[in-house]
């Protein structure tokens, strides 16, 4: 992976509120530095492959690449559950993206919920363009080198620039995978259940209640004695889900957290699976199971 960083020199005798303006923009680029990162599913230290891998162009692009498609590593590593995004491609020319970018606040964090993008195909080139608030533009270029009703792989390039300067410049090899099921009506109710793995986050072994309303919000109870009772702690408590990915975030005691799962809804059956990564590297599957009460 090639990733280029561009950043402005500092001007000298400005005012306080220059400062300030200054200092506010460069927060913004290093937070969208930060969630190209993640996309990429690398980091700046990773080593990546800029190669092509493709024997023949793909072909009818335009067509094939119709509906959900999940990334799902780079350069041939499973990307975490955590760093997973969903692309949505309604028509040839317009796309949907969808992720929940790091957790930690230090770093800059990302909330996108279906944020539309101008899409162009020409021959197996796809080039996506969107724009995250008025002073910044992504620009993803994919060659592809292959796809089918399943996958598709390509050589893909991020192009971030601020107030018409390029911030970010990755490339990367990428594979995505397609996404048949959508839950994001399924999921409105209330479920209960707990963690059937050894290894979670933010789990105590205990039971759970999540109540999911069709606002985005949802609801998360503890047991008191024999009764389920809101949990108060809580200020924040939002989620979305699209396609088969969950993302959810909430503070409590004044400090976000978020997590992510991959899931499956079959009648009052919802099942979470997760890809972690332990602090020596090594990563391991996290599962959930759910049963819908009201």
């Amino acid at each position: 992976m090639k990733i280029l960083v561009k950043r402005e020199q500092s001007q000298t005798g400005l005012n306080f509120d220059e400062r300030e303006k200054i200092g506010l923009k460069v927060k913004r680029l290093f937070q969208w530095v930060m969630a190209a990162i993640l996309i990429c599913g690398a980091t700046l230290f990773a080593s990546c492959s800029n190669e092509d891998n493709s024997s023949a162009p793909a072909t009818n692009i335009s067509e094939k690449i119709l509906g959900k498609w999940m990334y799902a590593d780079t350069d041939g590593q499973p990307t975490l559950t955590n760093k997973k995004a969903i692309y949505t491609f309604v028509s040839d020319t317009k796309a949907l993206m969808s992720a929940s970018l790091n957790s930690h606040p230090e770093a800059g964090t990302q909330w996108i919920d279906q944020l539309e993008a101008d899409v162009v195909i020409s021959g197996n080139k796809m080039t996506l363009v969107n724009h995250p608030d008025k002073q910044t533009t992504m620009v993803e270029e994919f060659i592809i080198t292959d796809i089918n009703d399943s996958e598709f792989n390509a050589n893909r390039k991020i192009t971030i620039t601020a107030d018409g300067a390029v911030v970010i410049s990755v490339e990367q090899v990428v594979r995505f995978t397609k996404v048949i099921s959508d839950y994001r009506a399924d999921i409105i109710g209330t479920w209960e259940g707990r963690c059937t793995s050894e290894n979670s986050v933010f789990d105590d072994g205990q039971e759970h209640r999540w109540q999911y309303n069709a606002d985005g919000t949802y609801v998360y109870y503890v047991k008191d004695g024999d009764n389920w009772v809101p949990y108060e702690g809580n200020t924040l408590n939002e989620y979305f889900v699209d396609g088969n990915l969950l993302c959810t975030r909430w503070i409590d005691l004044g400090q976000e957290n978020r997590e992510w799962w991959e899931i499956t809804i079959s009648g009052d059956k919802m099942n979470w699976t997760a890809l972690r990564q332990k602090e020596d590297g090594s990563t391991f599957t996290a599962t959930f199971e759910m049963k819908k009460v009201e």
